[in-house]
């Protein structure tokens, strides 16, 4: 199971206003123990800023961004050391993803991020993202770590998101000001009801920054990308072992769709930028759910870039499948009839053996 478990300060500082150095072991090993367990694991995390208030001793600074970034500038290297260290203790690897909204939105900029994530959890290493606080302005920024979690797990197809926090979930109402608020354990509708967008201290627009309505809104849009999304308590034992073996605990919203139904609207979705014509053989072999490797390449129409829709038609020219080129077609029309060990002899670099990948690829 891929899972992508995201740690807010609050968490991590177990309250205080400092990093708890408990906490983060704890929750360290727990997370290695996940991956002993054959999980993937991706962890998102705050605590950047509050780590480089801690380095200057609390100064007095004003809230503006450029004391923000100067914060995160100080801070995000002494997490990162921290979190080796930590990881370390377990005999586990970790490496460091730093994004923002423009890297996300970028089609090209994605694929690299993907890729890069794909290959690190290919050496079993355990990435650790967090937003690029010290360049980020208000245009590119993603806005809180709730959010860009949603977006991690869209970009990897992730099983589950995990959102800790110090709430035990999400209430019928704030538990802090009314003793009737109870918990809400399951989210089944296809739309996240009213009552609970008001209940988390937003509206049904998801209007609204910090606290629970961010996790709600991430929660929104990482289950309309086919992800299980559980918002629980991060002081709780062992609370990351728990909730992947499937235990009810804290607040579980249940995927709108099925992670397949979800990359196969993306794809169907846009228009296609071009088309590529396959031979007999590698049309047989995608109606068998394999990738489309470059040796079944016959033809090259059109001018897209790597990361583009396409179509692909059989040699009588009908469409018989759509999917995301992992190649420009200027590098297509220099590697078609090759094979995928010559890619990088003929280009001098490879985005990997296929094409188009079989899970980015839709059969008509």
């Amino acid at each position: 199971m891929r899972l992508v478990v995201k740690l807010g300060t609050s968490t991590l500082t177990a309250g205080t206003n400092r990093l708890s150095p408990p906490r983060l072991v704890d929750l360290a090993r727990q997370l290695c123990a996940l991956r002993e367990a054959g999980h993937e694991v991706i962890l998102v995390t705050s605590g950047a800023m509050a780590s480089g208030r801690e380095a200057l001793d609390y100064p007095e600074l004003p809230k503006d961004v450029p004391a923000k970034q100067m914060l995160a500038a100080i801070g995000q290297p002494r997490l990162m050391a921290l979190y080796q260290q930590l990881f370390g203790l377990y005999g586990v690897g970790v490496a460091q993803i730093l994004l923002t909204r423009a890297d996300l939105a970028n089609r090209r900029r994605y694929l690299n991020a993907r890729n890069t994530l794909a290959a690190l959890l290919a050496q079993r290493l355990i990435p650790i993202v967090n937003e690029n606080d010290t360049v980020a302005t208000e245009e590119i920024r993603v806005g809180d770590n709730d959010n860009l979690s949603a977006l991690v797990a869209n970009l990897v197809d992730a099983d589950t998101l995990i959102l800790l926090t110090d709430q035990p979930g999400l209430f019928t109402a704030d538990p802090r000001r009314d003793s009737s608020a109870r918990l809400v354990t399951d989210v089944t509708d296809s739309d996240i009801p009213a009552s609970l967008w008001e209940a988390a201290g937003g509206t049904a627009t998801g209007l609204g920054t910090g606290g629970m309505i961010t996790k709600l809104q991430a929660a929104d849009l990482a289950r309309r990308s086919g992800t299980m999304v559980v918002i629980a308590r991060g002081g709780d034992p062992d609370i990351l072992t728990h909730i992947a073996a499937g235990e009810k605990i804290g607040t579980r919203f249940h995927p709108a769709v099925t992670a397949i139904e979800s990359r196969k609207r993306y794809i169907l979705a846009g228009g296609a930028s071009g088309c590529l014509t396959v031979d007999e053989g590698a049309a047989r072999a995608l109606s068998r759910g394999s990738s489309l490797l470059p040796v079944g390449v016959a033809g090259v129409e059109g001018d897209f870039e790597r990361g583009d829709t396409v179509r692909v038609a059989d040699p009588s020219g009908r469409e018989i499948a759509r999917g995301i080129a992992n190649y420009s077609a200027a590098d297509l029309s220099r590697i078609a009839r090759r094979r995928s060990d010559e890619i990088d002899s003929l280009l001098g670099y490879n985005y990997g053996d296929e094409v188009i990948h079989r899970n980015d690829l839709v059969l008509l």
